[in-house]
């Protein structure tokens, strides 16, 4: 990044599913997505100001945050919740919040969805992340 080049906060946003409740799963799902939003987005640890990471009510055999913690993110503030136990909704379902200071734009930021999660959210997902529109 060029000196005096803008620089904003930018979400992150990924979301994975697992198919257990297992201690294993979760970290092993967690690390994975957040390495693949590291690569996507040319995350630096030291520009991480927070990560919010969430679960659906079914999975509660460990904290997220602690895949963060195992990648390196020692200093960054992170903070897990369960999400809304919403009728029909995604099960088993880890999704993660990354705020990053950046010089990328909105529109240049990645945001990644994998395996059960592909169907969460619109614009600008490719490949393994490709949004289907909800009917």
């Amino acid at each position: 990044m060029a000196e005096g080049e803008p620089r904003w906060c930018r979400g992150i946003r990924g979301a994975i599913t697992v198919e257990h409740n297992t201690r294993e799963e979760v970290l092993a799902a967690t690390r994975d997505l957040l390495v693949r939003m590291i690569e996507a987005n040319g995350i630096k640890a030291a520009d991480v100001t927070c990560a919010f990471f969430t679960t659906t009510v079914d999975l509660n055999a460990e904290f997220p945050a602690l895949a963060a913690r195992q990648l390196g993110w020692t200093e960054q503030a992170l903070m897990c919740g369960h999400e809304m136990n919403v009728p029909g909704s995604l099960q088993k379902c880890i999704r993660i919040m990354v705020l990053v200071n950046t010089s990328k734009k909105a529109s240049e930021v990645q945001h990644i969805y994998l395996k059960g999660a592909v169907n969460l959210r619109s614009s600008g997902l490719t490949g393994e992340s490709a949004f289907k529109p909800a009917p």
